[in-house]
């Protein structure tokens, strides 16, 4: 039989509330357990005594029978002293996922074009203004002449 010490859910709606419980790995979440073993409230700052309770001796008894603890679980352990830290690794952990990446990609090719899109006009609308300006002198050159 695999055993486990994980979270059960309880609590209401938006509301959670976590038992600490040894239970076999192949019941539900929230299922049928052996024993409680503690209790975890996040809604508690972190600093607070009441947000994870254990009892270590417990604990420790149903390691010593195999028992897993699950993530959450081993750093609450590692918080209580219980079990040494394990070095942990994830280099993709700042790394945007694929979506994100997605969106950057057309959000850099949009702006590429609205960049190109306004260079273009504005371009245009130079030679304008200096045919324009050519104009004025030809007009002013036209009216001293007449006169």
């Amino acid at each position: 039989m695999a055993m486990k010490i994980r979270l059960a859910r309880g609590g209401s709606k938006k509301r959670p509330f976590y038992r600490i419980v040894a239970a076999d790995s192949r019941m539900p979440r929230d299922g049928r357990f052996i024993e409680k073993l503690g209790t975890y409230n996040p809604l508690l700052p972190k600093d607070s005594e009441e947000r994870v309770k254990m009892n270590l001796e417990r604990v420790q008894y149903w390691m010593d029978q195999g028992a897993q603890p699950t993530d959450r679980i081993s750093r609450f352990l590692e918080a209580a002293g219980v079990v040494e830290k394990k070095e942990r690794n994830n280099p993709q952990k700042a790394e945007p996922g694929q979506k994100a990446k997605d969106r950057a990609e057309e959000k850099a090719e949009k702006a590429k074009a609205a960049e190109e899109a306004a260079a273009e006009p504005v371009e245009e609308e130079a030679p304008a203004e200096e045919a324009v300006a050519e104009e004025a002198p030809a007009e002013e050159a036209a009216a001293e002449e007449e006169t």
